[in-house]
């Protein structure tokens, strides 16, 4: 494993990938921007609040053709607003499990 400054199991990358979230048990779908990633999460910006607990449904696009879509079930663990930076609202998520799929 690499060394990095806190005690993550995985290293962390910045990202700027847009993605498509739907929430668990919902049809409707939203747009996000993933800001980092990692083998155990990952860091949302979203339009709107989403509660700690919720599972999303995700679909990572990167922006080469040759990497394909991530697809992925997290659930929220911590939020906060972003005041008035692009989105309203970052999302910490935990990835519960990589779909082979898209789902949103």
């Amino acid at each position: 494993m690499l060394p990095h400054a806190d005690n993550r199991d995985f290293f962390r990358m910045d990202v700027e990938c847009p993605a498509r979230f739907r929430v668990e048990g919902s049809d409707d779908t939203a747009g996000a921007i993933v800001k980092n990633l990692s083998g155990g999460g990952l860091l949302l910006w979203l339009d709107r609040e989403v509660e700690p607990g919720t599972q999303l449904s995700i679909v990572i696009a990167p922006g080469k053709s040759v990497t394909p879509p991530l697809a992925l079930v997290v659930k929220v663990i911590r939020g906060y607003s972003l005041g008035e930076e692009e989105g309203n609202f970052a999302a910490a998520c935990v990835i519960e499990e990589q779909l082979e799929q898209e789902s949103p």
